[in-house]
């Protein structure tokens, strides 16, 4: 992986933390899932009025990337709802992975260095360890953030896998990307609004202005991810982007006020040992 690469997949890890975290602490969670979306669906419009045309043979992915990239986003609101920000956050992104890198190497064909699988391990094995680092007595409590974690991690690993591949298909990452977000946010703002109701009272204007900071944030990260899949492992991209966690550890204790213990802070420090022998290996 070049420095290039590193360095934007990080850079985007470090965003994709910041729009989650201001989608979880807005009260309105789904007006904000809203405004979120209608911000992409405009960057997303004015992206492909540039953009060259789709080539027909990356549709199937386009539409099931946004089919399941709105199971996802659904899913993270109903564990949000349920869980810490600190908890639910590192175990959904923490299962990925290694979704991701058994998938690729096993069917997609990918070949990863001795190096490369252990610092993947190590990635996963903060990330889902800072989520369960928990208080004793929390067990039964955390039961349904977890297993609503545990779900949205399946599902970013299969629309991870569907756009690494679809973005090959497509040959243009523009392209791609455009038409992927402009479905996923299409469809996210038909699903939130109907779960919300239609007859709910109009948002605050504070959810909206952090939905809409959420969507330009989290438009940027996924450019970036998409570029970075065009031209790098699969795997190595999926655990890197995860590393996301300790950005989100950090915003999680320092803006949200929640605990980080020794357990957690250990489990950043598996993170960032696999981060750099990722950076090391070839």
């Amino acid at each position: 992986m070049s420095f290039t690469v590193f360095a934007a997949v990080l850079a985007s890890a470090l965003i994709h933390a910041t729009w989650n975290a201001l989608i979880k602490a807005d009260g309105d969670r789904l007006a904000g899932l809203v405004a979120m979306s209608a911000t992409q669906i405009v960057l997303s419009l004015i992206l492909l009025a540039n953009a060259p045309p789709l080539v027909i043979e990356a549709w199937p992915f386009i539409l099931g990337s946004g089919i399941l990239s709105t199971a996802y986003l659904i899913v993270l609101q109903h564990a949000y709802r349920s869980g810490d920000f600190s908890q639910v956050y590192p175990l959904a992104r923490g299962t990925a992975p290694l979704i991701v890198a058994s998938v690729s190497v096993l069917a997609l064909g990918e070949t990863l260095s001795l190096g490369a699988k252990i610092a993947i391990l190590l990635i996963s094995a903060g990330i889902a360890s800072l989520a369960l680092a928990r208080r004793k007595g929390d067990i039964k409590r955390n039961k349904a953030p977890i297993l609503w974690a545990l779900f949205a991690g399946c599902i970013i690993g299969c629309y991870t896998l569907v756009d690494g591949i679809g973005v090959r298909v497509a040959g243009n990452v523009e392209s791609y990307m455009g038409w992927m977000m402009l479905l996923t946010a299409s469809l996210t703002v038909i699903s939130a609004t109907i779960l919300r109701g239609v007859r709910t009272p109009w948002p605050p204007l504070r959810s909206l202005r952090m939905g809409a900071a959420a969507g330009a944030l989290s438009f940027v990260s996924a450019w970036v991810v998409m570029w970075a899949m065009a031209n790098a492992p699969l795997a190595l991209v999926s655990a890197l982007r995860e590393t996301g966690i300790v950005f989100a550890a950090i915003i999680a204790v320092t803006v949200m006020k929640e605990k980080l213990d020794l357990a957690r802070a250990a489990s950043i420090a598996s993170t960032l040992t696999g981060t750099a022998l990722l950076k090391l290996v070839r």
